[in-house]
C-alpha cells in the first residue's frame, strides 16, 4: 500500500508536467489544426536560454522569466516567419515543416551547446516529505502543481472572460467570418503560437530538472508522452489535455513501479492505440454533430 501511495503522488507530479505540455499542443491545434511536432525542441531551446541566464546571474527566477519570454518570442517568430507561409491545403504540409524545425533547432543547439548532458538545477528541494514513513511530495512537486494550476486558471480566464480570448477562439473556428467581423485573424494566430510556446517553455523548465538534464533531444520522450496525453484527453479539449496528462503520468508511474521502466513506453503506446480505436476524438471531447 505504501508503494502504491508513493507511485500515485509521483505519477500526479509527473502528469502535471505532461498536462502543461499537452495544453501547449492543444492551443496550437485549436488555432491552426496543426500538431506542432517542434514543440519539444522549442521548449529545449528556451530552457537553454533560461538556464544560461541563471548560470550567469545566479538567479533561477530570472532565468525562469527569460525562458518564458523566449518562448513567447520564439512562438511568435515561428508563426510569422515559417508557419504562415505553409500551404494548409493538406494537413501533412504543416507536419513536415514542424519536423523540419525539429531538426534545425536540435542541430543548432548541438552546434552551440554541444551534445553532452548538462545538469538543470531545481529551485526547490526534490526530497519528498514523508508521512507515516511513506514518501509523498517534495517542495519541487508542490511548485510544479502550483505553476501548472496557475497557468490552467489564467488560460481559462483568457478564453472565457476576455475579449482577446473570444477573438482567438473565433479566429480558430471561423476565420472567414471573424475577418468579416473585424477580427485580426493573423494576429490572433500569432498570439496563439506565442502562448503555446510559452506554456511549452514552462513545461520544459519544470521537467528538465527531474530528467537527465539539458540536452538537444531532452524533450523527445516527454513530447511523446504529452502528445499521448493530448490525444487521450482530446485535441480540442483544454480540460481534457490536463486530465489526459494526469492519466498518462499515473500510467507511467504504476507501470514503471510494478513492471519496470522498460515496459512504460509500451504501456503508453497501448493506451494511445486503444483510445484512437475506441474514441478517436479523445476521452473527454464533445461528441461531434453528424451531418446528414
Amino acid at each position: 500500500m505504501d508503494r502504491f501511495v508513493f507511485l500515485t503522488f509521483d505519477g500526479l507530479s509527473r502528469g502535471a508536467v505532461y498536462a502543461a505540455f499537452a495544453l501547449a499542443l492543444v492551443l496550437i491545434w485549436r488555432a491552426t489544426r496543426i500538431v506542432n511536432f517542434a514543440q519539444g525542441a522549442m521548449a529545449v531551446a528556451t530552457a537553454y536560454a533560461g538556464f544560461e541566464v541563471s548560470a550567469a546571474t545566479g538567479s533561477y527566477w530570472l532565468g525562469f522569466a527569460v525562458a518564458i519570454a523566449a518562448g513567447l518570442i520564439l512562438g511568435a517568430v515561428t508563426e510569422r516567419v515559417v508557419m504562415r507561409f505553409v500551404d494548409h491545403s493538406s494537413p501533412l504540409n504543416g507536419v513536415v515543416v514542424a519536423l523540419g524545425l525539429v531538426l534545425v533547432i536540435q542541430g543548432g543547439l548541438g552546434m552551440i551547446f554541444g551534445s553532452e548532458f548538462r545538469p538543470a538545477e531545481a529551485p526547490f528541494s526534490r526530497d519528498a516529505f514523508t508521512v507515516g514513513g511513506v514518501a509523498l511530495l517534495s517542495r519541487f512537486d508542490l511548485f510544479v502543481f502550483a505553476a501548472v494550476g496557475i497557468v490552467v486558471a489564467l488560460l481559462a480566464l483568457l478564453f472565457t472572460r476576455t475579449h482577446t480570448g473570444l477573438r482567438m477562439r473565433a479566429a480558430a473556428f471561423a476565420p472567414d467570418v471573424s475577418r468579416l467581423l473585424g477580427v485580426n485573424v493573423s494576429g490572433m494566430l500569432t498570439l496563439g503560437w506565442a502562448l503555446a510556446a510559452a506554456v511549452g517553455s514552462l513545461a520544459g523548465m519544470l521537467v528538465l530538472p527531474t530528467e537527465l538534464g539539458l540536452h538537444p533531444n531532452a524533450m523527445d520522450i516527454v513530447f511523446v508522452s504529452s502528445f499521448t496525453a493530448a490525444v487521450v484527453g482530446g485535441l480540442d479539449s483544454a480540460i481534457g489535455s490536463v486530465l489526459g496528462g494526469l492519466i498518462v503520468g499515473l500510467l507511467l508511474s504504476y507501470v514503471s513501479g510494478y513492471l519496470g521502466a522498460t515496459v512504460a513506453p509500451i504501456a503508453v503506446l497501448i493506451l494511445l492505440v486503444v483510445v484512437l480505436l475506441g474514441r478517436p476524438g479523445g476521452l473527454f471531447s464533445r461528441s461531434a454533430a453528424r451531418t446528414v
